[in-house]
Order: structure tokens, then sequence, then C-alpha cells
């Protein structure tokens, strides 16, 4: 078993894994620290390297926070059936990671989202690292699997919904029966596919 997958272990269940006190001291350490919080190496390097990136110049990764809940509203009691009130199954347009994503493209400016991934949570905020690429860098346009995000459509990928996170709440993970309205997008189609 190599070092990827006991790291990889490690972080499936953290709470069993990691001490309490380590945990939530380094959740208090964050919370004190800015929104967005350039790192120099990342927290999770499975998870890093799963999405996407590698140790090399014009690579950038960033720590940002975003606000847990708020999905749930109050019983409005005005003489309705119970089932018409609108609690339950209300689902987010988009995912916290997302929304992360986002925060952190518009931040940079110059840079462009690859791919992120859940570090950590407390009870008011999650935290992610997104994994960010300079397209004017020499080493990003020489390398190959790299290359593409330089060109100029990739601008604005996470605002977009083109990255990982962006894609699975487009729904675009799904193939097969049933599909058939996903594609190109939700909006082509009268937002019928999800």
């Amino acid at each position: 078993m190599g070092v990827t997958k006991y790291v990889r272990s490690a972080w499936k269940n953290p709470k069993q894994s990691m001490e309490p006190r380590h945990r939530t001291g380094r959740m208090a350490e964050w919370r004190h620290q800015p929104v967005f919080q350039r790192i120099d190496k990342p927290t999770r390097i499975d998870a890093a390297r799963r999405v996407g990136y590698r140790a090399k110049q014009g690579v950038v990764i960033c720590r940002t926070r975003v606000r847990r809940g708020g999905l749930r509203k109050g019983v409005v009691n005005m003489k309705r059936k119970p089932s018409k009130s609108g609690v339950t199954k209300i689902t987010m347009a988009k995912s916290i990671q997302r929304i992360a994503e986002e925060r952190v493209s518009r931040r940079y400016p110059n840079l462009r989202v690859l791919n992120s991934y859940w570090v950590g949570e407390d009870g008011k905020n999650k935290f992610f690292e997104v994994i960010l690429l300079d397209p004017n860098h020499p080493v990003v346009i020489a390398d190959s699997q790299w290359s593409w995000i330089t060109e100029n459509h990739q601008k604005g990928r996470a605002l977009r919904g083109m990255t990982s996170a962006g894609k699975r709440g487009r729904g675009l993970y799904n193939k097969g029966k049933g599909a058939e309205k996903l594609r190109p997008s939700l909006n082509a189609n009268k937002n019928r596919g999800k």
C-alpha cells in the first residue's frame, strides 16, 4: 500500500484518524486567517493530485472558507396543505464548493481555476482548497497536460460551471436514458433536465 493510499484512508474518516484536538485546532487557526489564504503546498496531497495538481511553477493554491447551511425554511401556518408548505426537498442551485470556486476566481482574475477539493468544516464554515493555474506562465504553456487552459475560451471556467463541481451541479455526469435534456445545457432545454 503506497503513501497516497494511507493519506486517502486517513482523510476518508478524519474524525477517527485525527486527534480531535489537532483537527479543531486547525479549524480555529483557519477561522482567524483571511477568507482567501494562499498556501505553499496542499493540505491534502491525495485529493489535490486526484483533481490535477502537480508541484510546478505557475500553480497557485488558495484556501477559502464559505458559510454552511441556510437551506431550511420556516413553516408558513396559513391554512394550506402541509405538502405544499415548501419546507422539505429544497436543494441548492449551486453547491458550496462551486460558490467557493467562483469567489476565488473573482479574487484572482489573472488565474484560471483548475479544480478544488474539501479540506474541512466546522459549525459555521466549510473550507476548500482551489487549484489555480497562471495561463501566461511559460511552464504552464509548455506543459502538454495543462496547455489547454491557456486558450481564450477557458476564461471564467468556475463562473460558467466548467470545473468538476460545476459539471456535477449542471447534471452533466448523468449518462444514458433520462439524460437527454442535459446537453448542451439545462438552459437550452428549459431546465427540464434535472
